[in-house]
């Protein structure tokens, strides 16, 4: 069972007897700038301006019938109200939701109200007040909260208030307001008046008159037609008045006080209303309003002992008040007051069937002699508010039921501050007043600003100041004003420290005015139905909280403590008194200790010194300075103590909130909708934390008190008073117990006074990154941060972020509480529940961890390391949580080394504690490993997200430690330190860690980034060199890969590769390499640099075979139009999107070094060409040799075109016949074509340049031919015969260089083109110029050694020819020039003919 838990159940069991208990005041902080009330004025036509100081200030308030219903949408909803003057303000509280325009000011100019004047109704839809002035009365109408909202659609933080479309009410409705009428005997001066709303809605206000009677002014109600109306109820008969026993004064005829009403209160029933008239004749009237008429009269001076000079004196201080019970009936509350007395008479209405009325006394108490401001009554208590002759404000309750010994139980209300603030020499008074000044709880915004206002002389307006701007101000007013008045140039450092202490001091007294004068109480709200008690102040509201056990045995005086019964507190009778005897030690050390001596304990706690220490050295201070036999008092207290030990150890266990480390945590259940709002109003937030910063700051105290009783106990030594037989052992444990709860308290009123910072919207952005990374941005604790206007401390935001939520959980929906959501709210319990539940939550040695959770998740990062600092030291729970929460704060303020060692403290706790545990939780279809490894992982993802790899490197080494039997993690880990040296720029450390990846598909993946980031670094000479031990061919291929994926002139990575297998010696891959890179630029880079690479690659790659034997200098090329495999490439697919299938053999082609050799001057040439004519580098890239030939013979560089055909052993006719064509061109062309020539025959070698006038381009193109007709003869004449082709195709007369060239190689060729180009003369004259040259004349220009003779070697004539040519001159004998070429070459012929015979002749001759 929970140590707390069991705690509790101590308590319920050691306060069997202990109904009532002291309360303690928890106050509204109010850190947040003053309300912002919405102003309305109204001035009632008709009325003079009265005097606005004619009545006191006034405050009330009002509770809906339904507050304390779960389900009801007004639940824990109220209205208060403070009056002065003509202003009334009313405000509306909630203490689930946060209220918009909840505040509304309204002063109706010049009729001050009564005290009292403001009266609240409910009725079905609305909510109405009716307001009482000095002049007028008022009806507001406004929607009930049950009409603007369901209650089960309430799960907003904010909601509208009832006030909020005040503005829109028409105050000049005559229907809504009226003048008081000034009616003879309506008393005027009286401040007594009443309110209701009457069954039907008519709105009725009862006013006191002079007679004794009571004036009722009448509304008609607000939807009816009506005029306003007045009646007075009084006694028409003296019978009546006779029965009632009732006469007024002028019939009596006596001195006697009046009987003028003081107090009236009303009841109200279905059909009529009882009105109760408390008047100074100190008897008690009732009236039925329906009737009017009086039903009874009670002289209460019979319940009071009493004198003629108090029956002589007006009741002007008597008050009433009313409290209705179903069960119960009617109970009214008296105070009667007297000169040196006051009595509480408290009377239930008692009624008999002759409709006859009575009182039934059930209790008198009396009570001191204060000034009574309030009281509230129920159906068994009375709350009463004083002040005392000291101005202080007292408020007590007495249940009057069950306390029949008269005994009030103390409320213990908030003191004021200090009256001066200690600044010791060593302090600066600035720093320290500004400390105590804006520590939570101690002054109000309001009071600050209004002490600046006085302070600056009014010369600044500070208005709706933050407290931190508020903070801000108030130095720069004091400060300013003390450089004012230091007029000396030269002052010393202790008159500057005095001064300066005097401007802060005066500063503060205007403080501690405005405080006093803000939280001084004018009424008591008291819930009936949540029996919540509120303090209604001035500025402020303040709630009553009853006080635990050990609290209220502290803080009650001695007198009190004496006369509880011992029973009371105990079943055993000896351990009550032993526990009285103790508290009463405590409070007596308590009351002898200085401030210096409890600033010694402070010092101790805050620096982390032992608080045993502390609590020695001010025993010796108090033993010291004992002048008023103290330690002989508490000597004589620790006589009576039979069981010291016991009873120290039962007050311990009273205060510890440590629960078992196997409690539960408790889980975020999801709470029905009317719960999810519970208590989350930021005012209930600052109640419940204020009364844990109470109980921190009373049990502090107390644990200081009983160090140092301990410590006087162990100085002491004496077995009787330790008890026979107690060993030295037993008061060390409880002295080690005390130390830790000290501790504990300490750092929770630290906590509960500490401010949270304002975070930024990126800040909060990246938080969230990062407990994504973790994985805790969605766990209960840590739920997104909402910005609020008002500055919460750190408990606050707890509170309203995680532990509501927790403790309204387990309050309301655990299957053992269930019957608790079934009934209605009980603030005293409640409260009491609530703190109690939230303490455990807070407390430093559970193991539960939320606390400092939701500081991280909050962003609150300064105030978390504060708390690890306060807690370590002493607290061995959560040590691991601690290290990591504060390797947290590190990493945001930049401290990433001091976050690295926090983070490995921290595993030594991993899976020993809740918090880690749920950090190492693995993600869903994750790898499980180790906690360890788990909680390793979490912390390297934290770290890669802030972006610290050296941090990275260093927490993956520690963890790779762990993970030796591990391969899986060892890989990741391996592949996390190798990424972040890769990142860094580690490359020999990336590629040790790389090689030691104990996985193969990582190591490559690894091995892949490796060579990518190198490459886009530009750092080759790194990638080359490492050895890449069995990795060489896995690095060859992913280097390949990238290489044949990328482009290939933005990265180099063939270059790389070529350098790679240089470095190795490996030339024939080297040279492979490089052709490849070569060919790939042909086809690819169709550019002038391309083409200029490709060169080059050629170049490099013939080098590399010419390095190897002959005998192997050779490479593989794969067959044009292979694909290459790439890693993850898409299938190929036909057209009917089907995949191709895969060739099974590819054809591999052998290059040997005269092939390169080929391709390199194929290269070169390509390159000429497109330097020469640019247009043709998009075709001449990848084109073949003969494609080449007739680029470059478009181009005109003849010369380069013979020396590829020569070189791939192509045929030259192409450039002859491009040549000739050139040639024609030229002829025909004009002169723009004659100045074009001139830059390609520039290009080609000519064997003499002639630049004469004469000479032209064309001669020079016709020149050139000849000449490469000179230079490359060829077998049967095929370039004449393609040159002279061409030219005849074209029309152009032959060249006589042309023909006589051709004459002599072939002449019978050129009569064949003579005659397929139908040229008959040029035909007729060759065959007579070649008949002539066979017969030996002009032989040889024909080419014809010999002529014809009968000693020479024989001749021919291509007689095939010359017989077509006459044949074609005989069909064309129509031509009179044909006939006679005819007859030419016929006589030739017949001429031809014989002398062949007779040579013919002559031949056979000789041979014979």
């Amino acid at each position: 069972m929970p140590r707390a838990a069991a705690a509790g159940r101590r308590s319920s069991k050691m306060a069997a007897g202990l109904a009532e208990r002291s309360c303690l005041e928890l106050g509204d902080p109010a850190r947040d700038p003053p309300r912002r009330f919405r102003d309305v004025v109204f001035t009632p036509p008709g009325t003079a301006p009265l005097p606005a100081g004619r009545y006191g200030d006034g405050a009330g308030g009002f509770c809906y019938r339904e507050s304390a219903q779960l389900a009801a949408a007004a639940r824990n909803r109220f209205v208060r109200w403070t009056t002065s003057g003509d202003t009334v303000e009313l405000v509306e509280e909630s203490l689930d939701v946060n209220l918009l325009n909840n505040c509304v000011r309204l002063r109706i100019q010049g009729c001050p109200f009564l005290p009292g004047g403001v009266h609240v109704c409910e009725i079905q839809s609305h909510l109405v007040i009716l307001l009482i002035t000095g002049q007028t009365v008022h009806r507001l109408l406004l929607p009930h909260p049950a009409r603007m909202y369901r209650s089960e659609l309430i799960t907003e933080s904010q909601m509208q208030s009832v006030f909020t479309d005040i503005g829109k009410i028409n105050f000049r409705d005559p229907s809504n307001y009226c003048v008081i009428p000034n009616v003879p005997g309506l008393a005027p001066n009286s401040v007594a008046s009443a309110a209701w709303l009457s069954s039907e809605g008519e709105a009725l206000f009862a006013l006191p008159s002079a007679s004794g009677g009571i004036f009722i002014l009448k509304l008609p109600p607000h939807d009816m037609p009506g005029t306003f109306s007045v009646v007075e109820l009084k006694q028409s008969s003296v019978m009546q008045r006779l029965l009632t026993g009732w006469m007024p004064t002028a019939i009596r005829g006596d001195c006697g006080p009046s009987d003028l009403p003081v107090s009236l209160s009303v009841h109200c029933l279905d059909h009529d209303a009882f009105l109760f008239a408390l008047c100074q004749d100190h008897k008690l009237r009732m009236w039925s309003y329906k009737d009017q008429m009086c039903l009874m009269v009670a002289d209460l001076l019979e319940f009071m002992p009493v004198s003629r000079d108090l029956r002589l004196a007006a009741g002007t201080g008597h008050r009433l008040r009313l409290a209705f019970s179903p069960s119960l009936g009617l109970y009214l509350g008296v105070y009667i007051h007297a000169p040196k007395q006051g009595q509480f008479c408290v009377f239930q209405l008692v009624s008999t069937e002759s409709n006859r009325y009575s009182l039934d006394h059930i209790s008198s108490l009396f009570s001191s002699q204060e000034t009574l401001i309030d009281f509230a009554l129920t159906s068994a208590e009375i709350w009463a508010l004083w002040h005392n002759e000291e101005n202080q404000t007292i408020v007590k309750y007495i249940n009057f039921e069950q306390n029949v010994a008269g005994q009030w139980n103390q409320v213990f209300v908030q003191p004021l501050p200090e009256e001066e603030v200690i600044v010791r020499h060593d302090q600066d008074p600035r720093e320290t007043y500004l400390e105590y000044i804006f520590t939570p709880g101690r002054f109000t915004n309001a009071a600050i600003q209004k002490a600046l206002q006085i302070f600056s002389q009014g010369t600044e307006r500070h208005m709706d100041l933050t407290w931190d701007e508020l903070k801000k101000e108030v130095t720069l007013a004091v400060e300013s004003e003390f450089q004012g008045s230091v007029t000396e140039y030269e002052c010393s450092p202790e008159e500057f420290w005095q001064l300066h202490l005097e401007f802060w001091s005066k500063f503060y007294a205007c403080c501690l005015q405005y405080q006093e004068a803000l939280s001084r109480p004018l009424a008591l709200l008291l819930n009936p139905y949540t029996s919540m008690v509120c303090l209604l102040k001035k500025g402020s509201l303040s709630f009553l909280m009853p006080c635990s056990l050990v609290d209220h045995l502290y803080l009650l005086s001695n007198e009190h403590l004496l006369t509880e019964d011992d029973a009371a507190i105990f079943d055993d009778l000896e351990m009550s008194r032993d526990v009285v005897c103790l508290v009463q030690c405590l409070r007596l050390i308590g009351e002898s200790i200085s401030m210096e001596m409890a600033f010694i304990m402070e010092m101790a706690c805050s620096r982390l010194q032992p608080p045993e220490k502390a609590a020695e050295q001010i025993l010796e201070d108090l033993i010291a300075n004992d002048t008023e036999n103290m330690m002989e008092d508490i000597h004589r207290k620790l006589q009576e103590i039979r069981n010291p030990i016991h009873a120290i150890g039962v007050l311990i266990r009273e205060m510890d909130y440590e629960m078992d480390a196997d409690m539960e945590r408790a889980h975020h259940l999801s709470m029905r909708l009317n719960l999810t709002q519970l208590y989350g109003s930021a005012t209930a937030a600052g109640v419940v934390c204020w009364g844990v910063c109470k109980i921190a700051t009373i049990r502090f105290l107390i644990c200081r008190d009983l160090l140092i009783l301990q410590q006087l106990l162990l100085r002491l030594g004496d077995p009787v008073v330790l008890g026979a037989g107690r060993l030295f052992q037993s008061q060390q444990d409880l002295l080690h117990r005390t130390s830790p709860l000290l501790l504990s308290y300490y750092l929770i009123r630290w906590a509960s006074q500490c401010l949270a910072s304002d975070v930024p919207v990126d800040t909060l952005e990246s938080n969230l990154q990062h407990l994504s990374v973790l994985e805790l941005a969605d766990t209960t604790a840590l739920t997104p941060h909402k910005l609020v206007p008002v500055p919460q401390t750190i408990v606050e935001l707890f509170f309203q972020e995680v532990a509501r939520k927790h403790i309204v959980s387990r309050l309301f929906l655990q299957p053992n509480t269930s019957s608790l959501a079934e009934t209605s709210l009980n603030w005293p319990h409640l409260i009491t529940t609530i703190v109690a539940e939230f303490l455990p939550l807070l407390w430093p040695s559970n193991p539960g961890f939320l606390f400092p959770e939701c500081l991280m998740g909050s962003c609150q990062y300064t105030q978390l390391q504060e708390y690890i600092r306060l807690l370590q030291p002493w607290c061995h729970v959560n040590m691991g949580s601690c290290c990591f929460m504060m390797g947290r704060c590190y990493l945001v303020m930049g401290e990433g080394h001091k976050a690295l060692d926090c983070f490995c403290r921290a595993v030594s706790e991993v899976g020993r504690e809740e918090f880690l545990d749920r950090l190492i939780q693995p993600e869903e279809g994750e790898m499980v490993s180790t906690p360890r490894l788990q909680y390793y992982n979490k912390v390297l993802r934290l770290l890669e997200m802030v972006g610290l790899p050296e941090l990275v490197i260093q927490l993956a080494s520690l963890a790779i430690m762990e993970s030796a039997d591990d391969w899986r993690s060892q890989a990741t880990l391996r592949t996390c330190i190798f990424k972040h040296h890769l990142d860094l720029g580690h490359n020999s450390e990336a590629y040790v860690a790389l090689t030691q990846n104990p996985d193969p598909s990582r190591q490559l993946d690894c091995l892949r980034q490796l060579v990518v980031v190198l490459c886009e670094r530009s750092q080759l000479q790194d990638l080359v060199e490492f050895p890449y031990i069995n990795l060489h061919d896995e690095v060859v291929g992913i280097i390949e890969s990238h290489a044949r994926a990328v482009d290939l002139m933005t990265h180099n990575y063939y270059e790389l590769l070529y350098a790679f297998h240089i470095y190795r010696h490996n030339y024939r891959k080297a040279g492979t390499v490089m052709f490849e890179y070569g060919m790939r630029l042909g086809r690819e880079v169709r550019t002038l640099r391309g083409l200029q690479k490709q060169g080059n690659c050629f170049l490099a790659a013939i080098n590399c075979l010419r390095l190897i034997r002959p005998e192997y200098a050779w490479i593989v090329q794969p067959a044009p139009g292979a694909v290459y495999e790439r890693p993850g490439a898409s299938p190929k697919r036909s057209h009917d999107g089907e995949c191709t299938a895969v060739p099974a053999t590819r054809q591999i082609e052998i290059l040997e070094l005269e092939d390169l050799e080929r391709e390199c001057v194929l290269a070169r040439i390509r390159l000429t060409l497109v330097q020469h004519d640019l247009s043709t580098a998009a075709v001449a890239g990848n084109s073949t040799p003969k494609e080449t030939v007739a680029l470059l013979i478009r181009a005109g560089l003849f010369d380069t075109a013979v020396t590829l055909c020569q070189t791939f052993k192509l045929p030259l006719t192409p450039i002859f016949e491009g040549l000739a064509f050139k040639c024609i061109k030229l002829q025909l062309g004009g002169e723009a074509a004659q100045a074009e020539a001139w830059n390609w025959l520039a290009a080609n070698q000519l064997s003499s340049l002639v630049t004469t006038k004469e000479s032209s381009a064309t001669d020079e193109a016709w020149r050139l031919l000849s000449t490469y007709l000179e230079r490359y003869p060829c077998q049967n004449s095929l370039y004449h015969r393609c040159v002279i082709n061409k030219l005849l195709a074209h029309g152009i007369p032959l060249p006589n260089w042309l023909i006589n060239s051709y004459k002599k190689v072939d002449a019978a060729e050129l009569l064949r083109l003579y005659l397929n180009y139908d040229l008959l003369e040029e035909a007729v004259e060759l065959v007579l110029e070649y008949v002539d040259a066979v017969l030996g004349k002009g032989h040889q220009y024909f080419g014809i050694e010999f002529p014809l003779s009968a000693t020479a070697p024989m001749v021919w004539l291509p007689y095939t020819a010359i017989d077509q040519l006459l044949q074609a001159l005989r069909e064309s004998s129509a031509n009179a020039q044909n006939v006679t070429l005819y007859q030419k070459l016929h006589e030739k012929m017949e001429d031809y003919q014989e002398k062949v015979s007779v040579a013919t002749r002559d031949r056979l001759y000789r041979r014979n």
